[in-house]
């Protein structure tokens, strides 16, 4: 197992060498300031592309089935509390202000919201009838979509699959595994190298998107009984370590500890408005 994980080792140390070290966003006052490695002949734009590509297709496949809602009360909500949060973006990252933004609101019973590289939000009906979600929760869960997209964490994502791929590969020729081994080594790389960071990303979202929530005018609070009510949701999600999403009881516990941070901002915010 030493000589598995020192091979990983190095093919990790190979991969880094066509990596570049950037830090995608503005710290703000929550201060995400963690460096991010970046495969570097995969460009923003590329990403970019690719995720317009696949933002694409799924509203043309919701389209086709009568399921993209754009005139209910939900799918109008969805708009103004986007408006608002990505008037908030470029506080983090200036050139999302150039971004083409899209929001889109699909009927769908699916708890489930995301945001794209480059800006492109989709918001599934059912997260928001069946959580019963009020315009600070809503707020909360796109704030922390929104902050994936900042940060492109979509993007580290890919580079992190380049260091997955060439460690396995790199194992399993060194080493001459069979399949099963093969299976082995792919846990060892996963859990060794992706998991932790995916947790990573997930925490540097909520922090971001309370703040972004927080900036446009939305009750931070809301972020913990959203989470409360996701929680309830899920019951049965396997525990923290198998999974790239922090416990919920994690979770909370970070925001709670984040939200007098940016409290000063929300109540500018309200007696702005």
């Amino acid at each position: 197992m030493g000589k598995l994980l020192r091979l990983s080792g190095l093919s990790l140390a190979l991969w880094l060498a066509g990596c570049q070290s950037v830090n995608t966003t503005n710290a703000g006052a929550v201060g995400v300031e963690r460096k991010q490695y970046m495969f570097s002949m995969l460009s923003t734009q590329q990403v970019n592309q690719m995720s317009e590509q696949s933002y694409q297709q799924t509203l043309s496949e919701a389209s086709s089935k009568g399921m993209l809602d754009k005139n209910s009360g939900n799918a109008k909500r969805v708009n103004a509390i986007a408006k608002r949060l990505i008037a908030q973006a470029p506080v983090f990252r200036p050139d999302s202000a150039q971004w083409d933004w899209q929001v889109n609101l699909i009927d769908s019973e699916e708890l489930n919201a995301n945001c794209g590289p480059g800006g492109k939000i989709i918001v599934y009906s059912g997260l928001i009838e069946q959580l019963h979600l009020s315009d600070d929760e809503l707020a909360a869960v796109m704030g922390h979509e929104i902050a994936h997209a900042l940060r492109e964490h979509g993007r580290e994502a890919m580079s992190k699959a380049y260091a997955t791929q060439m460690a396995q590969q790199g194992i399993g020729a060194l080493l001459g595994l069979g399949q099963d081994s093969m299976a082995l080594a792919d846990n060892v790389v996963q859990y060794s190298m992706t998991l932790p960071n995916s947790r990573d990303n997930e925490n540097e979202a909520d922090l971001i998107g309370l703040e972004l929530s927080a900036r446009a005018g939305y009750n931070p609070q809301a972020a913990v009984s959203l989470w409360q009510k996701m929680s309830s949701a899920s019951e049965g999600a396997p525990p923290e370590f198998m999974s790239t999403h922090p416990a919920s009881s994690t979770r909370i516990a970070s925001l709670q500890a984040a939200i007098p941070k940016v409290t000063g901002l929300y109540q500018q915010a309200k007696g702005s408005n």
